[in-house]
C-alpha cells in the first residue's frame, strides 16, 4: 500500500471510529506498528490528526486523561523509566519531581535510595518518599490542583526559584522534535519549567507513547534537555530525530551505563 493511500485510509478510520490505537491502525491497514506510528507523526505534522498515547484521533488537541486513569496506563514502561533516572541521582545531591503519573513511579524507584534530597510538588510523590527516613523530602507549597494531587500557581514557582538543585526530572505529555516537551495544562508547564531553570541537569522521562507527540503549551525546547529517559519500546528512528533536534542524552534499558542509545 503506498504512503498517500494508508494516510488516507487512517483518516477515514479515524472519523469513522473517533480515536483508534496504534495496534488496531496496524492490523486494519496490514502493515506493522512502526510504519502505523510513522505515518501518524506525519499526519499530525500537517494538522490532520492528533496524537494520543497508544494511538491517534481527529485533528485538535485532545485532553490529557485523568491523572487517575494515567497512573494506570504503561506501568512496566514507567517502572523502566523510574529504574534509570533513579540511577542517575547519586547520595547527598537534590532533585526536583513534577507532579505526574511517570514522576510518581520514580518516586517509588528513589523511596528505596538513602541520601538524596527530593523537592515536589506532588503529594503522591512526597507521601511515597516520606517512607523511608533516610531521605530529605520538601513538599512546595502553593495552590491545590483538582485533577493531580499537587501544588502549583506563583507560590510554588517562587519557592522554586529560590532553589538550586543538581537535577530536575519532569514528565510532559508529549516530546515532539519541533515543539519541544509540552504539557496540557498551563498550571503544570509553568512548575516544570521552573524546575527545569533551576537545575544543573534538566532531565525529560518520557516513555514512548509521547515521543513525537506535541500538546498545547512548551516547557523547553528539545536542545535544552539534558537527558531523555524513556523505554524500551522508543522507537529508535524518533530517537535520531531528537538527538539531531539537540537532546543531549538519551537513557533507554538498552543503552548500558549511560551510554548513547
Amino acid at each position: 500500500m503506498w504512503v498517500a493511500e494508508r494516510h488516507r485510509r487512517i483518516l477515514d478510520l479515524l472519523q469513522t471510529h473517533q480515536g483508534l490505537t496504534t495496534d488496531r491502525l496496524a492490523q486494519a491497514l496490514g502493515v506493522s506498528k512502526e510504519t502505523v506510528r510513522r505515518d501518524l507523526i506525519e499526519l499530525a505534522r500537517l494538522g490532520q490528526l492528533a496524537r494520543v498515547h497508544g494511538g491517534a484521533v481527529p485533528s485538535g488537541v485532545p485532553p490529557e486523561p485523568a491523572y487517575r486513569d494515567r497512573t494506570g496506563l504503561q506501568q512496566v514502561q514507567k517502572r523502566e523509566i523510574a529504574r534509570l533516572a533513579a540511577a542517575l541521582v547519586e547520595p547527598g545531591q537534590a532533585c526536583f519531581l513534577d507532579a505526574g503519573s511517570t514522576t510518581l513511579a520514580l518516586a517509588e524507584a528513589l523511596a528505596a535510595r538513602d541520601g538524596v534530597i527530593v523537592i515536589t510538588n506532588s503529594l503522591d510523590a512526597a507521601r511515597v518518599l516520606s517512607r523511608n527516613a533516610g531521605l530529605e523530602v520538601r513538599l512546595l507549597g502553593g495552590r491545590l490542583e483538582t485533577d493531580v494531587p499537587a501544588t502549583c500557581g506563583e507560590q510554588t514557582v517562587a519557592e522554586i526559584g529560590r532553589l538550586a538543585v543538581d537535577w530536575a526530572m519532569v514528565s510532559p505529555v508529549g516530546v515532539d522534535a519541533a515543539s519541544g516537551a509540552m504539557d496540557y495544562l498551563w498550571s503544570e508547564a509553568t512548575v516544570a519549567r521552573a524546575m527545569l531553570s533551576r537545575a544543573r541537569q534538566r532531565v525529560v522521562l518520557a516513555d514512548s507513547s509521547k515521543l513525537g507527540q506535541a500538546s498545547r503549551i512548551q516547557i523547553c525546547a528539545v536542545a535544552d534537555v539534558d537527558v531523555l529517559v524513556t523505554d524500551g519500546q522508543a522507537d529508535a528512528g524518533l530517537l535520531a530525530v531528537l538527538k539531531a533536534a539537540g537532546v543531549k542524552r538519551v537513557l533507554t534499558p538498552s543503552s548500558a551505563a549511560g551510554v548513547l542509545a
